[in-house]
């Protein structure tokens, strides 16, 4: 039994500090890909933390009172650090897109999903989109023969921008609403289009859409820069916001998380903000893993916009859960 505790407390100590050097690399500003996926697993270090804690409690050890106080205040600022950037998004938290009143009226619905290119389970998929009836549906990574398999859907979404790509880069729009002033951008990087366009509401008034799908932060094969490059291509947004007259919706696979450096860019200038602050983590990715898994699709709003539903919707055999929303536009 003491070889067992004596080795039980060693690994405790190794779990520490590996979680511990975790915490304190992931807070360094650095463009280097690995220290910023390390801003992905907050909540998972979170609670590895939490249950480090509770143990070195349980065991008592290190006998050294001093010692044993200094590491359990390290691990309580480590778990302090974590839930500083989880916080925001808790549904406690301040909401920075209010929640519509009952009975707000103009309202839009809009349904984003990274399909997975190589997923070929197209009939789950249509089957979502009947039940949700999204006003607008923003499908990522499509390829030629997703583009064939949705066209069912076609009748009930007349204005349509189709870009398939074999890339994983695709993108294709379906719109219940008429289209104007559409434009097909190419941020920075060949083959990685986003779309812009105004959506008309039905009592005449335009809104102005972005669909997004930016390079993941590690780098691949096809764009091994995609991690300096991503933020460029999400300031250009930024840029065409403030540039907009109208209210404005960014919507898409961001493939970074909520809490971001690179994605606060979008909110800095206080043009848009995140509809998922105060409201929950939707975490989208991966619909494969229940313990690693964290939010890569985002909606983001501009004024006078509010929330009546966003929702993370059933998996449809890719590594992305699709993310619904509704949302009111009052009369401003």
């Amino acid at each position: 039994m003491t070889y067992f505790l004596t080795g039980l407390r060693y690994l405790l100590a190794t779990l520490g500090a590996l979680a511990l050097l975790l915490t304190l690399v992931s807070v360094v500003p650095s463009d280097e890909w690995w220290v910023q996926v390390l801003g992905f697993p907050r909540l998972q270090l979170l609670v590895v933390l939490a249950g480090l804690l509770l143990g070195w409690l349980a065991l008592s050890w290190p006998a050294h009172r001093r010692v044993r106080r200094g590491l359990l205040l390290a691990l309580g600022v480590g778990m302090g650090v974590q839930a500083f950037f989880l916080w925001p998004y808790l549904p406690f938290a301040p909401k920075a897109v209010p929640t519509a009143p009952a009975g707000a009226t103009a309202r839009l619905r809009i349904l984003v999903i990274n399909v997975l290119i190589t997923n070929r389970q197209d009939a789950r998929l249509r089957q979502l989109v009947d039940a949700a009836r999204p006003d607008v549906l923003l499908v990522l990574e499509p390829d030629a023969w997703w583009a064939r398999a949705l066209r069912p859907l076609e009748p009930d979404y007349p204005y349509r921008v189709e870009l398939p790509r074999a890339n994983a880069y695709g993108m294709i729009l379906y719109s219940r609403l008429p289209l104007a002033h559409t434009q097909v951008q190419y941020p920075l990087q060949p083959g990685v289009p986003s779309i812009r366009t105004h959506l008309r509401l039905p009592d005449g008034r335009q809104v102005t859409f972005f669909g997004i799908h930016p390079t993941p932060p590690i780098p691949d094969d096809a764009y091994p820069d995609g991690v300096g490059l991503r933020g460029k291509a999400l300031q250009q947004v930024t840029d065409g916001v403030q540039q907009s007259e109208r209210p404005t919706i960014v919507a898409g696979d961001f493939n970074d998380v909520s809490w971001s450096s690179t994605i606060h860019q979008l909110t800095r200038e206080g043009e848009l903000h995140d509809v998922s602050l105060g409201r929950g983590l939707y975490n989208t990715f991966s619909a494969r893993s229940t313990l690693m898994s964290w939010p890569l699709d985002h909606f983001f709003v501009s004024e006078p916009f509010q929330v009546v539903e966003l929702k993370r919707l059933p998996d449809v055999g890719s590594d992305h859960f699709p993310l619904y929303i509704e949302l009111a536009l009052p009369n401003k």
